[in-house]
């Protein structure tokens, strides 16, 4: 996993507009859709499921549009039964919106809905601090993606580890132990003393 992602805010107002000017076009305006019950001064987070994956709109109350999204992806490259599991994040959010805890209110409300998440093999900086803060209350591992094995790798990753991209973190969802991550998703345990998958 390397941290080496900056995306110019200017790109992510622009990816803004076509993502708001495609759900127009597909008949899915934003206050078509369902409100969280999560509290941001001016904003509206709205909330769509397809396909097993979600898709949280800020809607900018006062400016009358879309403020940004985090969308939580499924990832071909698990397998069944991991793909039961865990969603990948990404969010894009506009300049002023940024740096408000926005994602971090969304990501708390998908850790508090079960979901289990798992990295992008490519981080921004402030991607990666998210996670680190969020580590805070819900366990933070590393694991290896590669061929569709899940190897979880523990609490830290060496540094051969880290910069290699099939290298992801995980998060676990509220409630959640590694324990029950390894039994849910069948991951390989490679922790140190231990290199077997569990059990059924």
């Amino acid at each position: 996993m390397r941290i080496d992602v900056q995306v110019p805010t200017a790109d992510v107002e622009a990816e803004l507009e076509r993502i708001e000017a495609r759900l127009q076009a597909a008949g899915r305006p934003l206050r078509s859709m369902a409100t969280l019950d999560l509290w941001m001064p001016g904003l509206v987070l709205r909330h769509r499921e397809a396909d097993g994956e979600h898709f949280v709109y800020a809607e900018d109350v006062a400016r009358g549009r879309l403020a940004g999204c985090t969308v939580f992806n499924r990832l071909v490259e698990l397998d069944r039964r991991a793909d039961r599991v865990l969603r990948s994040p990404h969010s894009k959010y506009g300049r002023l919106h940024q740096r408000r805890g926005i994602a971090s209110a969304v990501y708390e409300w998908a850790l508090g809905q079960g979901i289990c998440l798992v990295s992008g093999p490519r981080q921004s900086p402030g991607a990666n601090a998210l996670w680190h803060s969020l580590a805070k209350a819900h366990p933070l591992g590393y694991a290896s993606l590669e061929d569709k094995v899940l190897r979880y790798l523990g609490e830290e990753a060496g540094e051969d580890r880290q910069g290699d991209l099939h290298t992801r973190m995980v998060l676990l969802a509220h409630g959640w132990d590694v324990e029950r991550f390894l039994r849910e998703t069948r991951a390989v345990n490679e922790c140190e003393g231990a290199a077997t998958a569990p059990g059924p």
